[in-house]
């Protein structure tokens, strides 16, 4: 079922983002929740050869994968009447188009207690996408993300700005992925001064 057919009695949508779009939503919305989902696990297993790399050197992004026993944190930002329609042009076009994702509705777990389960718009990339890497060693996936850069900027900003939102926001989760692939980028590079992350 399509995002518009979800949402055509209702006027608001909320949508999980879990990866750039925990920093950098680059849309209109209403409010913002932090919270998680269930039944799927966040790895770096998705190609980029626009924003984090190009189509020689694509870069490392995260998709979501299912497993039943794990849960994934992020950010669901609600968007109202005019913003639905805005949001998911411009989500299309980058997650979409650009990204390879396609969407699914989940249920939403905010960290606020005493809040009920949202409905949410996701996107995933699975391995039907020909840009899908697929998964490889933590040793593997930092190398490529450290060799890699995009139109928005160096893999390695992606990565960075990821880790430092858990420890932020979600400091109780477990990212056991996220982490690995961070030290070990970090192990690689910390000498030679090539991390540079922007505002």
């Amino acid at each position: 079922m399509k995002p518009q057919e979800i949402i055509k009695d209702k006027g608001s949508l909320w949508i999980f983002g879990y990866g750039s779009l925990v920093w950098k939503p680059d849309f209109s919305y209403k409010r913002s929740k932090i919270g998680h989902i269930t039944g799927y696990k966040r790895r770096f297993w998705h190609g980029d050869d626009f924003y984090r790399g190009d189509k020689e050197k694509p870069g490392r992004v995260v998709t979501l994968v299912e497993d039943q026993e794990a849960c994934t944190w992020g950010v669901a930002y609600e968007v109202t009447d005019s913003q639905i329609e805005e949001s998911l042009q411009y989500l299309h076009m980058r997650e979409v188009v650009l990204g390879g994702y396609v969407t699914e509705m989940v249920e939403f777990f905010p960290q606020e207690k005493g809040q009920a389960p949202l409905s949410a718009l996701v996107y995933i990339a699975t391995s039907d996408n020909p840009i899908y890497l697929g998964p490889a060693s933590d040793k593997e996936i930092a190398a490529q993300i450290a060799a890699c850069r995009g139109s928005t900027g160096h893999n390695i900003e992606y990565l960075v700005r990821l880790a430092e939102f858990m420890r932020l926001y979600c400091p109780e989760a477990e990212d056991e992925h996220l982490f690995s692939i961070e030290a070990a980028v970090l192990d690689t590079f910390h000498d030679s001064g090539e991390i540079k992350t922007t505002n």
